[in-house]
């Protein structure tokens, strides 16, 4: 059942229910043709990719689960909310749709999530579609840890579980296009968030050091996948990563959007869309 919240003229997709550890994931799968696997970050949901389904539906499937804790999935106060146990639902959802040959798009803390299974199921993967993400440890990073220092007391704590700072704050500052990112665009995040589970992911930005130093480990296993890398250069904290990807993969293209922050799928979509749409049929 579709909230009452969500505006069906942005979000006129129906979604789909699938059972997963720990709860129930909501996600959406329109189209028909070769599947498009959308991977959204934190704190949005498959809201993120709305524009990119309804323009490529018409020819390939496209499907964007939304992650436990995040969107219209359930939200287990019991669980775990780690990087990892995500990345493992999200394996058991491409297998059970049975999923083949996929594009693997991902944002934000869908890289790792995504990319995981990349690295784990290389023959499954034609291409992949990265928008300002990451996949390594933060240790080291002392801007990266100062911030997780604090989310760690009770302070940093009630701003993500009480006072909605992942989006009010957080994502506000990193979108640099005001004009589509809406008062009424953010009420979708806002509405669908999970305070708990935004601020787990936070904290598991260090928590979680181990398993990202062993993703990053196993980068070559992707460097031979076609990539296109569609980056907001605007982007307070991952504008500054494109270089670091650039030496990841072997045939990749990069598109520098340079008046946007750090969501292309929501700042700019359809400037991103003719690049997109000629990489897929490459």
């Amino acid at each position: 059942m579709i909230p009452p919240w969500v505006d069906r003229r942005e979000y006129p997709f129906e979604p789909h229910r699938l059972d997963v550890e720990g709860g129930r994931l909501s996600y959406v799968d329109e189209g028909g043709g070769a599947p498009i696997v959308m991977v959204h970050g934190t704190p949005t949901w498959s809201f993120l990719y709305r524009h990119l389904i309804r323009a490529l539906s018409p020819r390939y499937r496209c499907v964007a689960p939304d992650h436990l804790g995040s969107g219209l999935s359930d939200r287990p106060a019991d669980w775990s909310y780690r990087p990892e146990d995500q990345a493992r639902n999200l394996a058991h959802f491409i297998e059970a749709l049975n999923l083949r040959a996929i594009t693997l798009a991902v944002h934000d803390y869908g890289g790792p999530i995504g990319l995981a299974y990349a690295l784990d199921h290389p023959e499954n993967v034609r291409g992949l579609v990265l928008f300002n993400t990451w996949m390594w440890s933060f240790a080291g990073d002392r801007h990266v840890e100062w911030f997780v220092r604090l989310l760690d007391g009770r302070l940093g704590r009630y701003l993500y579980e009480r006072r909605g700072f992942s989006v009010r704050v957080m994502l506000r500052h990193a979108v640099a296009d005001r004009r589509r990112y809406t008062r009424e665009v953010e009420r979708h995040y806002l509405q669908a968030l999970d305070g708990h589970a935004t601020w787990i992911s936070a904290r598991e930005l260090r928590g979680s050091s181990a398993w990202f130093d062993g993703l990053w480990a196993r980068r070559e296993r992707i460097a031979r996948i076609p990539a296109i890398l569609i980056w907001g250069m605007k982007d307070p904290a991952f504008a500054r990563y494109l270089p670091r990807w650039r030496q990841v993969f072997e045939q990749a293209e990069v598109v520098q959007l340079a008046d946007c922050g750090h969501a292309p799928p929501e700042e700019r979509a359809p400037e991103s869309l003719p690049f997109l749409t000629r990489f897929l049929e490459r």
